[in-house]
């Protein structure tokens, strides 16, 4: 049943002794990690030491975000900088930073409109909010025509839920493991990672079934791929059936919503989403998209389903959308989707918002007239094969998946059984950050890089550099 793995005869990495993490362990033990304690202590100066203490004083803890790694004063560019003046390329950013931080050009109209106008109440409109409905009406695939903005990725995809019930009459979902979809009750429910999901978040929403994800590298069903390359003839995309059958099965589903990729690890084989977007067709099931973390450019187009040919029913924008300066979401809907005018998707003060608005339409006005996304297409492609030359250097990789500038890097402690090095992972981290080089972990193993549109290929180089001797340093 499994497809045949390539054989190597690397050796099994060894784990030098250190406190272990959890195999599988995601960010928030990362967080509570002994590598990030130490590492806070040595570089951590008097007033970023004050302020960390603050912060876990007055701030709830909680996971992900406690205890705070440093205290951060600048932010210019693809570079933040700490309050012991230590500078680091963020290839993290939450995935807010397509534009870099603090773009003039943002700045400058964000102030304009500031002086201009600085509230719209609700029941009123205003030039920048129809202005940036139009702008995404005109660069969203398809026929996507009819939008909805809000202040948040979670309550936009609430707002995509609600839709696809008012339209279908129904309430069922199907989403997948692994995933996320925002830190509301509905994102939660439909999400599938067990950080959110679980204690006392429960009980969720009702109806949202999930299957298993497209991960071919490591392949739920078995037909586990050759370096992420799927043997097809073997699995019959499976879990492109899955989802077909549970739409048959259930009869009643109101969506499938997903990210078209996952913000690594997980790429759709070919056709997948084709496959998906029939099976929603043929049993009457709406396809939402989420492409909070990855639309706008980062995947070296527009938007990541450009690049499988597909127009999902919803999409849903966010994060990089207020050009890291302002928080605004957007949901953008096919126009036979407007059934629910007696109803209150949203309804949010800051519906329309002239300051955030204007923040996202100069955002992706940004993006187009800097060839921002054809940048980020041709820094992409030059990491991802610099990355598996680095694959045949260190025996630590197993796995370079990548679309775009959205990329990870798995590392395993041997290639043939897969087993994860989350320890180790932890530890290239915090190697990486000594030397000027944030980026986070997913899953424990997987190092996950979503650097800036505005990447160069020497900033890329450098990047790609510091992970280098980080891992030849953990191999050594």
């Amino acid at each position: 049943m499994t497809a045949r793995k390539r054989t190597t005869d690397r050796p099994r990495v060894r784990v030098p002794a250190a406190s272990p993490s959890p195999v599988g362990a995601g960010e928030g033990d990362s967080n509570l990690s002994p590598h990030r304690r130490a590492w806070t202590a040595g570089v951590t100066d008097a007033a970023g030491r004050a302020l960390l203490e603050e912060d876990a004083r007055l701030f709830l803890h909680q996971s992900l975000s406690t205890p705070c790694l440093a205290a951060i004063r600048k932010a210019d560019g693809i570079w933040i900088e700490d309050t012991a003046g230590r500078r680091y390329m963020d290839f993290h950013g939450n995935n807010v930073h397509h534009i870099g931080y603090g773009h003039p050009r943002l700045i400058d109209a964000v102030k304009r409109q500031m002086d201009e106008l600085s509230f719209t109440p609700r029941r009123f409109t205003g030039e920048a909010a129809v202005a940036l409905a139009r702008k995404l009406v005109d660069i969203t695939p398809g026929d996507l025509g009819k939008v909805l903005f809000a202040t948040g990725g979670s309550d936009a995809v609430d707002m995509a839920l609600k839709l696809a019930r008012a339209a279908t009459g129904r309430f069922k979902t199907i989403s997948f493991w692994d995933s996320f979809h925002g830190a509301g009750f509905g994102g939660i429910s439909v999400g599938g990672e067990a950080l959110f999901r679980s204690g006392a978040a429960g009980p969720l929403l009702p109806g949202a079934e999930h299957v298993a994800p497209f991960a071919c590298y490591r392949c739920p069903y078995g037909y586990d791929a050759v370096d992420g390359r799927p043997d097809l003839e073997a699995c019959k995309m499976t879990c492109a059936e899955m989802v077909r059958y549970v739409l048959e099965k259930e009869g009643d589903v109101a969506a499938v919503i997903a990210e078209p990729v996952r913000a690594v690890p997980y790429l759709p084989p070919p056709g997948y989403w084709r496959a998906v977007r029939e099976a929603c067709h043929a049993y009457g099931a709406l396809l939402i998209f989420d492409e909070i973390p990855t639309g706008l450019g980062k995947s070296g187009r527009m938007f990541v389903s450009e690049h499988f040919g597909v127009v999902p029913d919803i999409l849903v924008l966010g994060k990089a959308l207020g050009g890291g300066v302002l928080p605004i979401a957007a949901m953008v809907a096919r126009p036979g989707l407007d059934v629910a005018g007696e109803q209150a998707l949203g309804h949010y003060t800051h519906e329309k918002n002239p300051v955030t608005a204007r923040a996202a339409l100069t955002t992706i006005e940004i993006i187009e007239d800097e060839g921002l996304v054809e940048n980020a297409a041709r820094v992409g492609a030059r990491a991802l094969e610099r990355l598996h030359e680095m694959q045949d250097k260190h025996p630590l990789i197993g796995n370079v998946p990548g679309l775009g500038l959205i990329i990870g890097v798995e590392l395993v402690l041997d290639r043939d059984s897969k087993e994860p090095a989350a320890e180790i992972a932890d530890r290239v981290m915090y190697r990486a950050l000594e030397k000027g080089l944030s980026f986070k972990t997913t899953m424990g193993n997987v190092l996950t890089l979503t650097p800036p549109l505005i990447t160069t290929g020497r900033d890329m180089d450098r990047a790609l550099d510091i992970l280098d001797e980080a891992l030849g340093e953990e191999e050594r």
